[in-house]
């Protein structure tokens, strides 16, 4: 942009604060922001608008509404878009004024779920609310804005899915209050990679257990979203969870998750001072390179331990097979594939926050604090480059 288009912009400006007074505040800082954004578009894409460049990172797609609150008053913003630019970490474009706006509104979002699983009042909601914000607000409003939270957090669960090549299942347990008694219950979860080879959080679901019917009820809920092309599902050895996913995904391939299946192997070994022995063993085994290999190491471990642990043995035979269905996908896969810990990064997350609230009043509370920590990095990995490279062999 050209320093005589600049000048003009402030111009503009400083005549509508002078005809107008504090009164054009608002839409004084959305011509400002407008214009920022625009020089930063220029900027990333290393050319102006229907500029000839030969260094051009891409190209301007024109601009999309949006309107911003703010304690000058609502701001109707042009937000700038761009075709064929990536950055860095393969997201688009995005003004970064707004990124940290949006940044903002998740921790609302989930600042709101922990305060009203915590039990806190609406009169202190909306302190809290003016205090952050800036913004005088209502309590009428605080309550509309809870129960819109509610709705967008039940779309969010329910959105439709597509095609999902990886799917992932594992369950974490939080301490609730359900008819006047204090219960585990399960939080199911499940992560897809989908076609484009990038991660997401299909949905969550809390249940009292992890039985059957609750696996199957949840599992099949993500089939009535559209999920379908399922290659490959990841998961522990739990029994509601396996008869679960043999009735509802027969014929899916199932990769037990390596690193529960060591530690189970645990309760088969007769001495304490062989369980390091074991686990190097077994790590042996899951380290080969093809499922030929894999099994010629099996029936060595299976061999060595066939006098001194017969029952170790026999649990090794039957259950290793199970942990080696990764070897059948593409090498560049297994790495992530091979266990859950995809979904550590997930439970540690809804911990730290957990944690804080030690009981949840009901189902509801603990559903929607899970639901708004996973959706916000949900959103997050959507925005990132792709976790698997799909073609790779």
């Amino acid at each position: 942009m050209t320093h005589q288009e600049e000048c003009l912009v402030l111009r503009d400006l400083v005549d509508l604060a002078m005809e107008h007074g504090p009164e054009a505040m608002a839409a004084a800082f959305a011509s400002l922001m407008n214009h920022a954004m625009l020089i930063e578009r220029e900027q990333v894409l290393k050319a102006e608008s229907h500029q000839r460049a030969a260094g051009r990172q891409g190209y301007a797609n024109g601009f999309k509404p949006k309107t911003l609150n703010t304690r000058v008053g609502k701001l109707d913003l042009r937000v700038p878009q761009t075709r064929g630019y990536h950055d860095g970490n393969g997201r688009p474009f995005y003004p970064k004024a707004l990124d940290r706006g949006v940044r903002s509104e998740r921790a609302m979002i989930l600042a709101m779920a922990e305060m009203y699983v915590q039990g806190v009042s609406t009169r202190k909601v909306t302190a809290i609310v003016e205090e952050l914000c800036g913004l005088e607000v209502t309590s009428t409003q605080v309550s509309r804005a809870a129960a819109e939270l509610d709705e967008k957090l039940d779309a969010w669960r329910n959105r439709p899915i597509g095609a999902i090549t990886y799917l992932i299942l594992d369950a974490r347990y939080e301490k609730v209050r359900h008819d006047g008694a204090i219960v585990s219950c399960a939080l199911l979860t499940a992560i897809g990679i989908g076609t484009d080879g990038k991660r997401s959080v299909l949905g969550c679901s809390v249940q009292l257990s992890e039985a059957e019917t609750h696996w199957r009820k949840f599992m099949e809920s993500l089939l009535k979203r559209g999920m379908h092309g399922v290659k490959l599902v990841v998961s522990d050895d739990h029994a509601g969870l396996k008869a679960a996913r043999q009735a509802v995904m027969t014929g899916v391939p199932w990769q037990r998750c390596q690193f529960h299946t060591i530690r189970n192997a645990m309760a088969h070994v007769p001495k304490v001072a062989m369980r390091s022995e074991v686990a190097r063993d077994l790590r042996r085994v899951f380290d080969a390179d093809e499922p030929a290999e894999a099994e010629r190491r099996l029936k060595d471990v299976v061999n060595r331990y066939q006098k001194t642990a017969p029952q170790l043995a026999a649990w090794l035979e039957h259950a290793i097979p199970e942990a080696l269905t990764v070897l059948t996908i593409p090498a560049a896969h297994r790495r992530r594939l091979r266990t859950t810990n995809s979904l550590e990064r997930l439970n540690k997350e809804i911990k730290r926050r957990t944690r804080v609230a030690t009981l949840f009043p009901n189902e509801a509370s603990l559903l929607r604090l899970a639901s708004a920590v996973l959706s916000e990095i949900s959103d997050d990995w959507e925005t990132e480059r792709a976790y698997l490279n799909l073609e790779a062999r």
